[in-house]
């Protein structure tokens, strides 16, 4: 399996497993973290999820080699175009799930791992879990995770990581909102424990109505540009610099922009 999943009453967690690969995001990673979710769903004495990365990394992205993979394939816009769909389900399956998602952000949430992270309804970090969003430096966009950058710290915030695509330090991420705890790394799971007790003091029909005005009421055109954010995305792997882009990235070479 792509993910563990542990029960410590009052949470359950689910653990990204791919130390190997900086647990980038497969296909089959992506499916193992719903059911994962499903699971834990209908466990009514979890009343919070606890997301984390095994290794030294949260989630460093989709699978780059997976992704140029397919490129190669005689159905490769459909195949992109189901998995911005994929990726898009597992975003709204978190935003709609009725029990909070503390990420505890062990090492760097980078693309598609940022999106994860911001898909969850509170955030620890460590000392060395730094944020990015490189997409445009590997020739694609970050379509599925501009809008929830955007809900949770504003266009502002936004607009100057999105354009830069640069990876920032866990006390910038701190100073804008992205994190909203910084502790060491060897405490980062047991603060997250700490949280979902504190939230299992409320009643979790309270919470899961809270959860689901912020997301789905003050959130109400979220699901929509997540739609647009996703063909954006399947659309720019069908590039020419995304081709360039990936294999750089894969060949650990600078890419050769036209």
């Amino acid at each position: 399996m792509t993910v563990a999943v542990k029960v410590n009453h009052p949470s359950g967690t689910i653990v990204l497993n791919r130390p190997e690969k900086r647990n980038a995001l497969s296909r089959q990673m992506l499916a193992d973290i719903a059911q994962a979710l499903d699971d834990l769903h209908q466990e009514r004495k979890v009343r919070a999820v606890i997301l984390t990365g095994a290794g030294t990394a949260f989630c460093a992205g989709m699978d780059l080699a997976e992704m140029q993979a397919t490129a190669q394939q005689p159905d490769a816009l459909a195949m992109w175009h189901n998995d911005a769909v994929q990726y898009r389900e597992l975003i709204d399956k978190m935003l709609q799930f009725p029990k909070p998602i503390i990420a505890a952000v062990n090492g760097a949430a980078l693309a598609g791992g940022a999106g994860l992270m911001l898909a969850s309804d509170i955030v620890v970090g460590t000392p060395e879990a730094k944020f990015g969003l490189p997409e445009p430096r590997r020739g694609i966009v970050a379509g599925l995770v501009s809008p929830l950058l955007v809900f949770r710290i504003g266009a502002s915030h936004a607009a100057n990581l999105l354009l830069t695509a640069r990876t920032i330090e866990s006390s910038e991420a701190l100073r804008i909102g992205l994190y909203h705890e910084v502790v060491p790394g060897e405490l980062v799971w047991a603060r997250a424990q700490e949280l979902a007790g504190e939230l299992a003091k409320s009643a979790p029909e309270a919470i899961q109505l809270t959860k689901k005005m912020l997301n789905e009421t003050i959130g109400e055109h979220l699901g929509t540009l997540l739609s647009a954010g996703a063909a954006a995305s399947a659309t720019a792997r069908t590039t020419e610099a995304a081709r360039e882009g990936l294999a750089a990235f894969l060949e650990k070479r600078e890419p050769k922009w036209g």
